[in-house]
């Protein structure tokens, strides 16, 4: 018997009226204002629409160092196929894979949402 996790997903909302997506999920439109959203499951696929690299350990509490100490990373926005962008930790072998709107998947949801580039 194997066990394999559920693949990560994000949750956001659509207006109903306007049809504006939110992330994380909102009770009310920030575009038209109405109060009727409806819960939808986000794409696990999108592009790197702008990001920067974290070149020195943040403050902690309540950032926590790994055993082998702080190595940089990148963090940025990812555009969604429903047009949001999610900010999030970008994981990859060279910063410079993330330039020219760098395809990405999800790979983890929480505590903050995290994508990797698709090769």
């Amino acid at each position: 018997m194997s066990t394999t996790e559920p693949a990560p997903r994000l949750h956001g909302s659509r207006c109903d009226s306007c049809g504006n997506v939110a992330f994380p999920v909102a009770d009310g439109c920030q575009r038209c204002g109405q109060q009727v959203m409806q819960p939808i499951e986000l794409s696990e696929h999108g592009t790197v629409w702008g990001f920067t690299v974290q070149r020195f350990a943040p403050k902690s509490p309540p950032y926590v160092p790994p055993a082998d100490g702080f190595a940089p990373f990148a963090v940025g926005y990812v555009e969604l196929a429903e047009g949001v962008k999610v900010e999030a930790v970008l994981d990859c072998a060279d910063f410079a894979e993330l330039e020219g709107q760098a395809p990405v998947r999800l790979t983890a949801a929480a505590p903050v949402p995290r994508f990797e580039v698709v090769a």
